[in-house]
């Protein structure tokens, strides 16, 4: 284990990806096109160090102090406390009392005297300095720009304060890479998507003698504050856990299951649209909350008034239990949120309140709609194994195309779970009927017939084992034998 004292971010999340935050003392990079969240993050390591009575300074070498003023007042955070130290162009200057950088090469070196002054004169512990790409416009010579900036590393290094540069990414191709001369270095990314909001992301590029978790990290910037995502690593979550079963109180269907859901299982609820599948997932999370058990509801699809009109018509209490906690409601907007913000959610409501029962409708708008995202059958998969680990029932709803004749699944996820619920329509009788059956189930044994499956004003039933009938699961199925016998085993 690393012994280096570490100070935070003023990112809660972000001090987990850096297993407690900056190195202290030490001198930190982070690079990103404009518009990435750059000064943000710099302001809110300010922020928070000023709040702990620390001192702080921020050199800006291409904003004025207003507009650094205007971007913390946007979210709303104090700069009490925080020098804020202008050195910017002169023709960009008013006031030419104010510090003034000339665009020519003989200027680095009293553009470095100008900051190592005011950082010198303020006696910080911790330094932004904004942005490094503003002094490599100004050194047409790569070798005098690095004992420069060598220069500034040792300065800082002696005033015993924690450091963070910023860099555009605005040099193509990168002639004076930082990377080399730093500590630590933080990559942010903006990435369009075709439709929807902007998603950001970060990741640790290096961290000297500091442990810290890699890969990229989904974040966000709000109104009020940064959050970021840490990725989600299953193994690093296991934990001990209750054993045991959720029945859903329909005898026929717990016959079924072979008595219920296990705990820390994925159970995967697959027909066309309409069948019933978000009924049947509602009626396992009201049993779940009136047995006192938290269970998490992420809606894709459907408004919270629909649910509860359908509840009420179902004759599920699932609107008392929504309003009193036991049952956590949420819509979700694939097109505002990113993969990384979605687990973070999941992840809160199983550590913070200890949800028993998860319930992620639909897969499809899940999967479909972040279709630019290329790793999120790996991250559902990693989700799913976290879930395992904390001994949740997992429920997922997966529609297919199609109503009665060739009813496919456009996804092909069927491996993700422990447990495939399968609904289908069927004609007979002069009538369009439902059907339901279990075709896996692990672990435990679980029975292969095929049910009628119906929704009343009485909520869920599931009935007769549909006897005499071939092909029910086409959709269009044909007498085996005179008429269809049913019997309820």
């Amino acid at each position: 284990m690393s012994d280096i004292e570490k100070i935070p971010t003023g990112i809660p999340e972000l001090d987990l990806v850096l297993r407690g935050g900056f190195p202290k003392n030490r001198i930190h990079l982070i690079e990103g096109r404009p518009g990435s969240g750059k000064t943000t993050l710099g302001l809110r390591f300010l922020i928070d160090g000023a709040a702990k009575g620390e001192r702080g300074i921020y050199v800006s070498l291409s904003e004025t102090a207003d507009e650094l003023r205007a971007t913390a007042a946007s979210h709303d955070w104090p700069l009490d406390g925080i020098a804020l130290h202008e050195v910017v162009p002169a023709e960009a200057q008013l006031d030419q009392q104010q510090s003034v950088l000339f665009p020519t090469e003989a200027e680095l070196g009293k553009t470095i005297e100008l900051i190592t002054a005011a950082i010198r004169q303020a006696s910080p512990a911790r330094v932004v300095i904004d942005s490094m790409s503003e002094l490599r416009m100004v050194a047409n010579d790569s070798m005098r720009y690095r004992r420069q900036i060598v220069a500034l590393k040792q300065f800082l290094l002696k005033q015993q304060c924690t450091t963070v540069l910023m860099d555009d990414l605005t040099d193509e191709p990168r002639q004076f890479d930082l990377q080399g001369t730093v500590h630590g270095v933080l990559t942010l990314e903006q990435r369009e998507r075709e439709f929807g909001a902007a998603r950001r992301r970060l990741r640790v590029v290096k961290m000297r003698g500091a442990d810290f978790q890699s890969g990229w990290h989904d974040f966000a910037i709000t109104a009020r504050e940064v959050y970021v995502f840490p990725s989600l690593i299953a193994d690093e979550h296991a934990k001990q856990h209750a054993h045991g079963a959720f029945a859903s109180q329909i005898p026929q269907l717990d016959q079924m299951l072979g008595g219920g859901l296990a705990r820390g299982t994925a159970v995967m609820i697959l027909g066309p649209t309409g069948v019933g599948k978000s009924s049947l997932a509602l009626q396992y999370a009201n049993v779940a909350a009136e047995q006192g058990e938290h269970v998490a509801c992420f809606a894709f699809d459907e408004n919270k008034e629909t649910l509860l009109d359908r509840a009420t018509g179902l004759s599920m209490r699932a609107a008392e239990a929504i309003a009193d906690g036991r049952i956590h409601w949420e819509r979700i907007n694939p097109s505002r949120i990113s993969p990384g913000e979605f687990v973070w959610k999941v992840r809160r409501q199983v550590e913070d309140q200890q949800a028993a029962v998860v319930v992620i409708d639909s897969l499809n708008s899940y999967l479909e709609t972040m279709h630019e995202e290329t790793s999120l059958l790996l991250q559902m998969h990693e989700l799913l194994s976290y879930l395992s680990n904390r001994g949740v029932l997992t429920m997922l709803i997966v529609g297919q195309s199609g109503l009665l004749e060739n009813v496919h699944d456009p996804l092909d996820v069927g491996f993700l779970s422990d447990t495939v619920v399968l609904l289908r329509y069927y004609e007979a009788d002069g009538a369009v009927r439902k059907a339901i059956s279990v075709v896996k189930k692990r672990p435990g044994r679980h029975e292969t017939a095929i049910r009628e499956f119906s929704i009343t004003a009485s909520g869920v039933k599931v009935g007769a084992q549909l006897d005499g009938l071939v092909g029910v699961l086409s959709g269009v199925p044909r007498l085996t034998r005179g008429q269809p016998g049913r019997h309820d085993d």
